[in-house]
């Protein structure tokens, strides 16, 4: 199984589309889509800023912010299916499906280490990829990706969150951090 972090930052862009149709083409049984949060999680950060409310309520208004997009993709592409849980993902993947998680089962009542800004889709698919025992984890954002830099060096420039290195750290999948025009690694990777 692997897991495939879609940026928000691409909701914008028509290479959502390819991501999806391709993720759709060779991927049923085998991939769960993670949705960013993008615009939706931006707004979040503005009244956070504006109300001054604690991360905790940003936490979770950031994965309602996430099950937008994911709602937006399977708008995009009606295939897909939405899975809130690892249960409903398994399932879906057993039916030969393209599953995308909504992460609202993540929402919490208390703080802990990840309801603050410094863990983002990024390090909560890293969290899914290790619960759901994948074999890889690529994340896909807008921007180009030095294919040299180390996951430190990403983490750094604040391409992916700084907790992610720490969630993939011990890792037993791969990972791959690449650009949106990289949709074609992801067929090569899958042949």
């Amino acid at each position: 199984m692997w897991v495939v972090k879609i940026g928000g930052s691409l909701s914008h862009d028509p290479a959502l589309h390819a991501w999806l149709t391709r993720l759709w083409e060779v991927g049923g049984g085998r991939v769960v889509i993670v949705p960013g949060g993008g615009d939706f999680a931006d707004a979040v950060r503005q009244y956070q800023r504006e109300w001054r409310f604690d991360d905790l309520a940003a936490h979770n208004m950031c994965l309602l912010a996430m099950a937008q997009y994911a709602i937006l993709m399977q708008g995009v592409m009606p295939d897909l299916v939405l899975a809130s849980n690892e249960e409903h993902i398994r399932r879906a993947l057993r039916d030969g499906r393209v599953a995308v998680w909504v992460p609202t089962d993540l929402m919490r009542t208390t703080p802990d280490v990840m309801t603050n800004w410094d863990t983002t889709s990024d390090s909560l698919a890293a969290w899914l990829s290790t619960t759901l025992n994948a074999e890889r984890l690529m994340i896909v954002k807008s921007c180009a990706i030095d294919a040299n830099a180390s996951l430190d060096m990403l983490a750094a420039s604040g391409i992916v969150d700084a907790h992610f290195t720490s969630y993939v750290r011990d890792a037993n999948y791969v990972v791959d951090v690449l650009s949106k025009d990289g949709v074609d690694r992801l067929l090569n990777a899958m042949a």
